[in-house]
């Protein structure tokens, strides 16, 4: 409602696999920690045009990178960890 998009654009992001909807009785629901996600998803998708391939696509990269980032930041701490050992 806040974004004023279509159900059917949230439906096609959940065939997708890019979201999960939850269905309680009659009624469909988003969970909360995922509309951050879906809010980059519409902005993709109105603003910039970008189709739901390209927008598959960008999720699945920016995934990657999250997952990169915390195992340099792991990496980083261990070396630290190793540095400040080794001066000791």
């Amino acid at each position: 409602m806040y974004h004023e998009i279509e159900n059917t654009f949230i439906t096609e992001l959940h065939n997708y696999g890019l979201v999960k909807i939850i269905f309680l009785e009659e009624d469909e629901y988003l969970q909360p920690e995922q509309l951050p996600a879906v809010e980059k998803m519409i902005r993709l998708h109105y603003d910039l045009k970008i189709n739901l391939e390209g927008i598959d696509v960008i999720a699945n990269l920016l995934d990657k990178i999250e997952v990169l980032q915390q195992n340099l930041t792991v990496t980083q701490n261990k070396l630290r960890l190793y540095e400040q050992h080794q001066i000791e």
